[in-house]
């Protein structure tokens, strides 16, 4: 009897660690599902509405017909290239022509490229930045920037509509060329509707807090629209002249479809000091061969860093900023007023980042810039100076016996551009020292050094880590996956060098 018990009671126990194992395996099973499944939910895919008619849906075939067009192109020596404006029919009529302008980004490394194409189907006011995660081409999936978010939450110019998207071609037209010239890139869809000259201007506010040196815009668009062959093409010289010259208004009577992302573009060109050259115009009626009928134009046109004064603001200008600096910290010293300034120069019209940075008796009494160029360079030094002597949170607010003791110094910034490195030693090979500004971005917090802190802290390494900890991330955020790391090059003049 003794031993029928214990065996009825080990086969009872090991039913009970079976039931607890098998309840254990299902649980473990049915928690991946479920993250399998959040993870298909948290993915919204945009799919191509148009491979199979405006593009080949094959892998393969589309890949050929690209290639075909990229090898019948030659690369032109374009350095600082910073937009493109393409065409959007298609590719048996524009790809050949949209490839001219493709061609030119073909190896460079751009790591988020804004595509802002107009709505055809869907009228509606203002700018439509899609809900999805990803946009979907027979060449794969391409992830959408998180900066997309935040600039729907920067303007309430800017939405998320998704009619405007779903059937959309303008924005997926340009996508498959970036497949084949560019690697590790996200983008920003952007759907234009309708919008007057002044929101124009503010649409291109929130694009340029966004448009670091890694940045690429493509604008998407078709020019003239069925009409007899001479005509359109006199039409389209007019309507690229004025691209070419940036002359909005011009511009503005011109027959493009996606004629507010163009005025964008140029509104932006104009204020980082942009240059346009066309490299390729043709109509359906030189592609097919047929001319007797309406045609509808296509061009390719870039845009790219007018290089023509080297970035560099002369000695009167710098005299000029001085004195607008220091008479702004006075205007509100003595009455809490900011100072009215007019441009005396065309160059000082030119948005850049800048800093002003106040010293007294040889130590730091504030220092606040910006690093991306959301104004003319003549009011961000009036306001930065404003806030450089009363808003700095780690020193009290300048006082008015103080004024006389303070050097101002003045740093314009170039775009920052993002240095690419595998490991920590490649960062330290990389970063050139007295040269290069710094900016660490890691877990959502960021900060910067100007390159005149290399001074000061003349080691790599405790240079970056103490820049880590001005950002409050550890010592070693710096060395870590995920983070990224950019530089910049700043041109700086203070008072008693002048």
């Amino acid at each position: 009897m003794r031993v029928n018990t214990y065996i009825v009671f080990l086969f009872l126990l090991i039913f009970v660690i079976g039931l607890i194992v098998g309840i254990g395996f299902n649980r473990n099973k049915n928690i991946k599902k479920n993250i399998e499944i959040e993870k298909k939910m948290e993915k919204r895919v945009r799919e191509s509405v148009i491979a199979g008619s405006w593009y080949p849906g094959s892998r393969d075939e589309l890949k050929g017909m690209l290639n075909g067009f990229l090898n019948n192109v030659k690369k032109e020596d374009i350095e600082g290239l910073r937009a493109l404006i393409s065409p959007h029919a298609g590719y048996m009529y524009s790809g050949q022509v949209a490839a001219y302008g493709y061609k030119q980004i073909e190896g460079k490394y751009f790591k988020k490229v804004i595509i802002m194409g107009p709505s055809h189907h869907y009228p509606f006011y203002g700018v439509s930045i899609p809900n999805y995660t990803h946009y979907r081409t027979p060449l794969g999936d391409v992830p959408i920037s998180e900066d997309a978010k935040e600039m729907i939450g920067e303007s309430d110019l800017i939405k998320s509509i998704e009619e405007a998207h779903s059937k959309e071609h303008s924005v997926e037209i340009e996508i498959p060329f970036l497949q084949m010239t560019l690697s590790n890139f996200t983008i920003i869809p952007m759907v234009f509707g309708h919008l007057n000259s002044e929101d124009i201007k503010r649409v291109a506010d929130v694009i340029l807090r966004h448009f670091e040196r890694n940045t690429l815009i493509v604008v998407s668009t078709d020019l003239s629209h069925y009409h007899p062959y001479s005509d359109a093409v006199r039409m389209d010289k007019n309507c690229i002249d004025a691209i070419i010259s940036l002359d909005i208004r011009d511009a503005y009577n011109g027959e493009m479809c996606g004629k507010y992302p163009v005025l964008t573009l140029m509104e932006i060109a104009k204020r980082i000091n942009l240059s346009a050259k066309l490299l390729r115009y043709a109509n359906s009626g030189d592609v097919i061969g047929d001319k007797s009928g309406g045609v509808v134009g296509y061009a390719s046109i870039v845009f790219y860093e007018n290089n023509t004064d080297n970035g560099v603001i002369g000695k009167e200008q710098q005299r000029y900023l001085l004195k607008i600096a220091r008479n702004a910290i006075k205007t509100y010293l003595d009455n809490g007023k900011v100072l009215d300034v007019e441009p005396k120069y065309d160059e000082l019209n030119v948005r850049k980042g800048t800093f002003v940075t106040l010293e007294k008796h040889g130590e730091l009494r504030g220092c606040i810039g910006n690093i991306l160029p959301d104004k003319p360079i003549y009011l961000s030094v009036r306001d930065n100076a404003i806030n450089a002597a009363f808003r700095d949170p780690r020193f009290k607010p300048l006082e008015s016996d103080e004024l006389d003791d303070i050097e101002i110094e003045i740093s314009i910034l170039s775009l920052p551009e993002l240095i690419k490195a595998d490991t920590p030693e490649d960062y330290l090979r990389k970063i050139e020292r007295d040269r290069d500004g710094i900016i660490i971005k890691y877990m959502g917090k960021s900060a910067t050094y100007l390159p005149q802190v290399w001074e000061k802290i003349p080691d790599k390494e405790r240079f970056l880590e103490s820049l880590c900890y001005k950002a409050w991330l550890p010592g070693d955020c710096w060395k870590k996956k995920g983070v990224e790391i950019y530089r910049y090059r700043v041109q700086a003049f203070k008072e008693s060098e002048l």
